[in-house]
């Protein structure tokens, strides 16, 4: 889920970039053509390619960086559930050995878990972002794992430490942001992006669940698709091969299966893609269709295994709803998101 950039389009190579087709928890520099699919196919006629154009990781995809730059995209309001001065700093240091790692991990979601709960509890999940503490412990909970990720040694030590519950979660967070990372390729330092505030997680959680119930498409699924394609609609810029929205799709795919809706609308691109989905297999086979989407066993995998945590404990939405875009460059990660 990395954020992808808007500059010329090079020659195609492969996924990773924005939204299927680009690459999600940042920036994968994806790269396969869609196919163009009749304006006047069915909706339940199965594609022929993927509506991103792309066949690796997402662009959304904030797997590909771990730095603490500044950019846009705010919280709103102050701690709820954890007093200010126990709140992680943005830039918070990483532990580096297994035993003080494990307890990071274990603390900052026990207390991201307490914040989330007294979030959802206010009913304000509907209205803007998510609250300062939630923001706080979900970014340095997003950048424990991304270090893990790339240290799978040191996070096999840690995780052995962990109670069987985290330790589970912890393992497939790791292993999804490590399937991503290796669809990753890094842009110029001068690429820009566009990003912007994702629509209220209540929100858009009312947007999967309508799209669950008219298509049979788990809302799980749906949600790890766009958070791994553009952080729930933080990424604004199109992928290199042209996909759009918050759900990435190539024009003629959603012109096939958009249902006629704006692909940069959050409700019509998630009808779009349970439509899409549908047609694919899902939810007989989603493999079938997730690949069809995206075709790589990467992306695949790291999608199931998102959905398989958010199914798990429903606050996992919240808090991958809470992770922002990092984007990876040839001089180093940065963050676009975020405080």
């Amino acid at each position: 889920m990395e954020a992808p950039p808007k500059q010329p389009r090079p020659r195609r190579r492969g996924p990773a970039q924005l939204a299927t087709v680009a690459a999600p928890l940042a920036v994968l520099i994806a790269t396969a053509a869609c196919g163009t699919p009749a304006a006047s196919a069915p909706a339940e006629r199965p594609p022929a390619t993927s509506p991103t154009g792309s066949s690796g990781g997402a662009a959304g995809d904030a797997t590909s960086r771990d730095a603490t730059s500044d950019a846009t995209s705010g919280a709103t309001s102050g701690a709820t559930s954890a007093q200010a001065d126990d709140l992680p700093a943005p830039g918070a240091k990483i532990p580096t050995s297994a035993g003080a790692l494990a307890t990071a991990l274990k603390e900052t979601t026990a207390k991201l878990n307490d914040a989330i709960d007294a979030w959802t509890k206010s009913g304000r999940t509907a209205k803007g972002g998510p609250p300062r503490d939630v923001e706080l412990l979900a970014l340095y909970q997003q950048r424990v794992y991304r270090y893990a990720a790339r240290h799978p040694d040191l996070a096999a030590r840690a995780f052995a430490r962990l109670p069987a519950a985290l330790a589970s979660q912890a393992k497939d967070n790791t292993a999804a942001i490590r399937e991503l990372l290796a669809l990753a390729r890094p842009i110029k330092p001068s690429a820009v992006f566009k990003t912007q505030k994702a629509r209220p997680a209540g929100e858009l959680l009312g947007y999967f669940k309508k799209a669950e119930r008219r298509f049979g498409v788990e809302w799980e699924v749906l949600a790890a698709v766009m958070f791994a394609e553009t952080k729930f609609g933080r990424v604004r810029s199109d992928s290199y091969v042209g996909a759009q929205g918050p759900m990435q799709f190539m024009p003629a795919t959603w012109k096939a299966y958009g249902l006629g809706g704006n692909v940069q609308n959050p409700r019509d691109a998630v009808m779009g893609a349970a439509n899409y989905l549908k047609a694919t297999g899902a939810p007989r086979d989603y493999r079938r269709a997730l690949h069809a989407y995206n075709p790589s066993r990467a992306y695949v995998n790291a999608i199931l295994a998102h959905s398989r945590q958010i199914k798990r404990d429903p606050r996992a939405y919240y808090a991958y709803y809470s992770w922002q875009v990092f984007v990876l460059t040839t001089a180093g990660e940065r963050r676009l998101t975020g405080p």
